[in-house]
């Protein structure tokens, strides 16, 4: 057995080659679109100047009035005192001063200071956010 394993050949490694169409095949169908070339985005000349970019350069499309508008916009409901006849942000504000009057020692952990910082400038970028959507969704006329 082990002799005539070692005297055949497969067909296409020892022996000639399998036979090949001479010209291209081309198959076409109506469900699948023609082939085309395939092009290497990293090649195409972009308005980025050549680059590839996932992004439109201008993608912040920073806007002075959403700045304005959004802290005015956070401030305003942030000053009604609900908070035990406190505002947020006259609770934040005041807890600053009394960090600063033992000014080289920093907020302790425990400190309400933290609690008033992280909620004031969570409800500030909250805000700036919703005035961007907002303002640029009205800019390029989605509502």
């Amino acid at each position: 057995m082990a002799a005539m394993a070692t005297s055949a050949t497969v067909a296409g490694l020892g022996a000639a080659p399998l036979s090949r169409p001479s010209g291209k095949l081309l198959l076409s169908s109506g469900f699948a679109k023609p082939q085309s070339s395939a092009r290497n985005p990293f090649s195409q000349r972009l308005s980025s100047g050549g680059r590839f970019t996932c992004f439109e350069r201008n993608w912040l499309r920073r806007d002075f009035n959403v700045i304005g508008f959004g802290l005015i916009g956070w401030i305003a409901p942030s000053s009604i005192p609900a908070i035990n006849g406190n505002s947020l942000t006259g609770l934040f504000f005041d807890s600053i001063g009394k960090e600063l009057a033992h000014f080289p020692t920093g907020p302790a952990l425990s400190s309400p200071f933290w609690l008033w910082m992280i909620t004031w400038h969570l409800g500030l970028f909250l805000a700036l956010t919703f005035g961007q959507i907002g303002f640029q969704g009205r800019k390029e006329e989605y509502f």
